[in-house]
């Protein structure tokens, strides 16, 4: 696709993130295209997918170089959407794609499916057990990345779902997985449901959800502290709420307690109202998807809770989590708290206390540490 470097350069991040370390386009995009040219031209309007499209790169490509339209997309991140929707204003394709949950809808009738190679395996099966289940029995998919990102195991993920997998040439450290052929016995298994018998808790989780329906250590060591919160709030966030774990888990410590589980993960936000509603508390959590709670009204909020990233995509990067605390001190309320479980060596005392308040560490292990910041007055 010869047209795509100079539309690549117009290509950004907004409202993600956006640094010099930090970019919209990579080689996989380039190399996914290239890749499906020949099936992109042969394609019927209306039955290209593209799915986990970072920033717009592989739907720009589709709509503006292949010519396609009737795209179907589906981006888990809220930051994707948003800047795939900013690309496509700019370079004057927004009437080409819409914009859909993963679900039948999005691979009803699909003939060409394009997609970046999620980094969990449970999010690739899903997304091949959907594509098998509701695409055309015809079928191709081009799912790439970087070489250090792509596992054997990916090709297993996607042969359970088709009969035939197999890998391109690798071009700039970058290599595309080629799947065809659904099998015809393909069921979704998604979400996932796990009992934590410690905590008495239903866990639901879909394939994208970080640590799926199991409880990773961060989590654990603040949910084990969630007995020294001493406010008792009416209006609780869980922030970057994953699996719902810990918005279920308030919401039955505080009964009164009205609780936001928001995340810009559109399968985050599934998976919490579904752990809620497993636990008995769906009527008192309410989801929202949404970046760095910037729908919710300035100082509405008691409580805030908080296990934040310390990755952008594939990058370790800070600045996901300063956004988060710098969000937290906007909506609390004087007095209110944020609590935050973080890896200890991130030094994160000084940025929440110019973001929040007063912080002091409520509980630590050989890794991470419980964070307490108060509004301040």
């Amino acid at each position: 696709m010869s047209e795509t470097p100079e539309l690549f350069d117009r290509l950004r991040r907004f409202p993600d993130i956006e640094a010099p370390n930090l970019f919209a386009v990579d080689a996989a995009d380039r190399l996914i295209l290239d890749e499906a040219a020949d099936a992109l031209a042969a394609a019927p309007s209306g039955t290209v997918v593209v799915i986990g499209d970072h920033y717009g790169a592989l739907t720009a490509g589709v709509a503006v170089v292949a010519g396609q339209s009737g795209v179907r997309v589906h981006q888990d991140p809220l930051t994707g959407e948003l800047a795939l929707a900013n690309n496509a204003r700019e370079l004057g394709f927004a009437d080409a794609y819409t914009s859909h949950g993963l679900d039948a809808d999005l691979l009803r009738g699909a003939r060409v499916v394009l997609m970046q190679l999620p980094r969990s395996l449970a999010e690739l099966a899903e997304i091949s057990e959907l594509v098998a289940l509701h695409g055309d029995p015809e079928v191709l998919v081009f799912a790439g990345g970087r070489d250090k990102h792509i596992t054997p195991a990916m090709n297993k993920v996607l042969a359970e779902s088709f009969s035939s997998v197999s890998a391109s040439r690798g071009r700039q450290k970058s290599r595309v997985l080629r799947a065809a052929e659904p099998k015809s016995d393909v069921a979704v298994t998604f979400p996932k449901t796990e009992w934590l018998d410690e905590f008495g808790l239903d866990v639901v989780a879909h394939g994208s959800v970080f640590a799926g329906a199991s409880l990773d250590i961060g989590t654990r060591l603040l949910l084990e502290n969630l007995g020294k919160i001493a406010i008792t709030p009416r209006d609780i966030v869980d922030l970057g709420c994953g699996s719902g774990i810990l918005a279920t888990a308030i919401a039955l410590k505080f009964a009164d307690a009205q609780v936001v589980a928001t995340d810009q993960s559109s399968a985050a936000v599934a998976s919490s109202l579904a752990t809620a509603s497993a636990n008995g508390v769906g009527d008192r959590v309410r989801g929202l998807r949404d970046d760095a709670m910037s729908t919710l009204p300035d100082a509405s909020v008691d409580l805030v809770l908080l296990n934040p990233p310390f990755h952008v995509g594939a990058a370790v990067h800070t600045g996901g989590a300063l956004k988060l605390f710098e969000a937290a001190g906007r909506v609390l309320r004087p007095g209110g708290e944020l609590w935050t479980v973080h890896n200890a060596h991130l030094g994160y005392r000084e940025p929440l206390k110019a973001a929040v308040g007063a912080s002091e560490a409520m509980a630590k292990n050989a890794k991470f540490i419980v964070m307490k910041s108060i509004k301040a007055s």
